[in-house]
């Protein structure tokens, strides 16, 4: 069964694919589905779905049997709250402007002694039958007082990760994949499909 991932970010998309690697996986842009999705929800759940079942509608109104895969992830900093969570990648007004985003950040934490965050993923996958299964994923780390390294993206650079003593953007990808938030909801979600009959 063909996967496709209701997103068009090459990130994300690169992302998944090196960590499920052996299984086809398809940008929604590739069976023809090119439309903005309004994430308007408020939890990381409800804004993967959004996703997920507009692309799944599109696919069975031209009866197409695909399982759609799609994740909302984000930072939740301790210290704010749980900011910027599922405003992640528009924190600072404009959506996907790293840059900006991490000086909001930085400028936030300026005076915090509590440097606690997680990353978190939420993934959703409808099956063709309209079954929906969800999985969830969190790496806990620390915010930097400054940017490291010059690999990721979003907030990778201010991301320090215990375990490594490197922030995400200090390491490899495969090293990253080995423990990131999006991994892990990669593999529960798709230890869920695997029990499901010719998958």
């Amino acid at each position: 069964m063909k996967i496709v991932l209701a997103s068009n970010n090459k990130h994300k998309i690169e992302e998944i694919s090196n960590i499920m690697k052996g299984y086809e996986i398809l940008p929604m842009s590739e069976v023809g589905y090119n439309d903005d999705i309004e994430e308007n929800g408020t939890t990381f759940y409800e804004n993967a779905l959004i996703k997920a079942k507009a692309v799944y509608e599109f696919l069975k109104n031209k009866n197409k049997d695909y399982i759609v895969v799609s994740d909302d992830s984000g930072l939740c900093v301790e210290a704010l709250d749980g900011r910027p969570g599922i405003y992640s990648a528009r924190y600072s007004g404009e959506h996907g402007n790293h840059k900006e985003n991490r000086k909001k950040l930085l400028s936030e934490m300026k005076d915090k002694k509590n440097r606690n965050a997680y990353f978190n993923c939420t993934m959703v996958a409808i099956l063709p039958s309209g079954e929906i299964i969800e999985a969830v994923g969190r790496t806990y780390g620390e915010i930097m007082t400054e940017e490291k390294g010059s690999n990721g993206f979003g907030f990778d650079s201010l991301f320090y990760y215990p375990p490594f003593k490197k922030t995400f953007a200090q390491i490899q990808e495969e090293e990253k994949n080995s423990v990131s938030h999006r991994s892990k909801a990669c593999h529960a979600l798709f230890d869920k499909l695997k029990k499901i009959d010719k998958f």
